[in-house]
């Protein structure tokens, strides 16, 4: 394979690593039954906090520190003005996705021009050198690594742990978890602080790896927006996220490449369409919930039927049946 071509599969996976980590954060918190609807401009903001830190420390890790906590913080504003004082998690989340993503311009005005600090990459001996995968996969930075941890790390502690089930009771029967001993609200807090750290993360990423801090010419605005659909179009599962994850860098890839080889189109045009296309995904895997696709299928014959069915049930979603509502430990 041409060396070219495996850079830029190599790229697909570095890029994905922030909506890999935004993803998983959402997930968590959204299991626990807290919607994050901040995303967008937590995202935005999160990125400049980390560009910020690491440029006034010189220091990666404090950069990420920083991410990481203001995106926690924005989740726990979301999850007490919810818990405690019972406001609309959809409206609260609105309103700081807008408030965050103007904080994140003004504050963040002063950094565009400064020095840009690149994460480096950190080849893993012997695995690096494997062909083809090895570049791809074992030629990135420790976050894209992070990141590959992050997905089986979520898939694990929710399917194959007692925590992961008290989270997925929290979210999904409350008031059950709770009888049976769950702090209800206190873990509710906890995942939003643990989902907000790791969006934050992957806000600090895109500045500090995939990007730069440039303020509204970023190109980071948007992509939370992103993040929320591909949580939905992953059935809130975490393998099934992280491969929507990879499929929307990779329409942003190939928006890119295609645009290359088409030069007298509209560059606008492929930078904007992976948006509408994730967008179009998310309602054809939703298409099996509706009920008039019930109905036509109903008149098609049986085989047929059968197969359309078979794939609208691998594909439909269900969220968690207690998402945005709170509770009260009677």
């Amino acid at each position: 394979m041409d060396s070219s071509l495996i850079n830029s599969i190599g790229f697909i996976f570095a890029w994905a690593g922030p909506v890999i980590f935004a993803v998983m954060g959402e997930t968590l918190t959204e299991r626990a039954g807290v919607i994050n609807l901040s995303l967008n401009g937590s995202i935005i903001l999160a990125a400049m906090t980390g560009f910020a830190a690491a440029t006034a420390t010189g220091s990666f890790f404090w950069g990420f520190v920083a991410g990481a906590l203001t995106g926690a913080a924005v989740a726990m504003i979301i999850a007490f003005l919810s818990i405690a004082l019972k406001q609309s998690q959809v409206a609260v989340g609105y309103v700081l996705a807008m408030a965050t993503k103007s904080l994140a311009y003004f504050l963040g005005a002063p950094l565009i021009g400064k020095p840009v600090m690149q994460l480096p990459q950190v080849p893993i001996p012997f695995l690096s050198q494997i062909p083809i995968l090895g570049p791809i996969l074992f030629k990135q930075t420790i976050l894209t690594y992070l990141s590959y941890v992050a997905i089986f790390v979520c898939f694990i502690w929710l399917f194959r742990t007692r925590g992961g089930l008290v989270l997925q009771g929290i979210g999904e029967r409350p008031a059950a978890a709770y009888i049976r001993g769950a702090n209800v609200n206190g873990l509710r807090y906890f995942y939003s602080f643990l989902g907000g750290a790791l969006v934050g993360v992957g806000g600090a990423l895109y500045s500090l790896s995939v990007k730069t801090w440039n303020g509204q010419l970023s190109g980071i605005d948007g992509i939370g927006w992103i993040v929320l659909a591909i949580t939905i179009f992953g059935g809130w599962h975490p393998l099934r996220g992280a491969l929507g994850a990879y499929f929307f860098v990779f329409l942003q890839w190939l928006g890119i490449t295609v645009q290359s080889l088409l030069p007298q189109v509209n560059s606008r045009i492929f930078q904007v369409a992976p948006f509408p296309l994730m967008i179009l995904t998310l309602l054809l895997v939703n298409l099996g919930n509706a009920d008039w696709v019930e109905r036509t299928l109903a008149g098609l014959p049986e085989n047929t039927r059968k197969v359309i069915a078979r794939i609208l049930r691998a594909m439909r979603t269900n969220p968690p049946a207690a998402l945005g509502i709170s509770f009260e430990n009677e």
